[in-house]
C-alpha cells in the first residue's frame, strides 16, 4: 500500500522505514525504555511492512507489520505491533486508515489472519476494526494487560 486519501484529501498512509518508525513508537508505546529498546525483533526483516500515518508532512501514527502465525492461530498470519497515534489527533480516523492499510496488506500479500496483543484501552478500537478478543487477559511486565485480538481474512 502506497497512500491512502485522509481527511481534507491529504495522503494519510505510506511505507516508512524502521528508522522513521522508532521515535514515535518511543514516545508513545516505550517512554520508560531505552531508545535502544524500541528497536523489535524482526523490524528489519524483508517482508516486515512499516506504516505511517501523515498529517501534511508530520507523522502522526505508525503500525508495524510482521508475518508471524499466532500461537493456535491459522497459518500465514500477520502480526500488527506498535501500532500508535498521536494524542492530538485521536478520534480523527489516522488510527482507522492504519489499521484499514494493514488489513489490506495482509489480505493482498495473501494472509489468512491478522492479529496483536492489544492494550486494554485499545480494545474497542480494534473492535470497530473488526477484531475479537481471542485469549483471556494477560500482563505484559512493564507495559500492562492485554488481550490477544484477531481478524479472519478474507480468502
Amino acid at each position: 500500500m502506497d497512500a491512502e486519501r485522509g481527511p481534507g484529501g491529504r495522503h494519510l498512509i505510506r511505507r516508512i522505514s524502521t528508522e522513521e518508525i522508532r521515535p514515535l513508537r518511543h514516545r508513545i508505546l516505550r517512554p520508560g525504555q531505552t531508545y535502544e529498546e524500541t528497536l523489535y525483533p524482526g523490524d528489519d526483516l524483508a517482508d516486515t511492512v512499516h506504516l505511517g500515518a501523515f498529517d501534511g508532512e508530520r507523522l502522526v501514527g505508525i503500525a508495524s507489520l510482521y508475518r508471524e502465525d499466532r500461537p493456535g492461530g491459522p497459518a500465514a498470519g500477520w502480526r500488527l505491533r506498535g501500532m500508535a497515534t498521536d494524542a492530538d489527533v485521536r478520534g480523527a480516523g489516522y488510527g482507522a486508515a492504519l489499521l484499514g492499510g494493514c488489513i489490506e496488506h495482509a489480505t493482498a500479500s495473501g494472509g489468512s489472519e491478522l492479529w496483536c496483543n492489544a492494550r486494554m484501552p485499545a480494545v474497542g478500537f480494534y473492535r470497530r476494526g473488526g477484531l475479537e478478543v481471542v485469549s483471556e487477559e494477560f500482563d505484559v511486565p512493564g507495559i500492562g494487560p492485554h488481550v490477544v485480538m484477531a481478524l479472519t481474512l478474507p480468502a
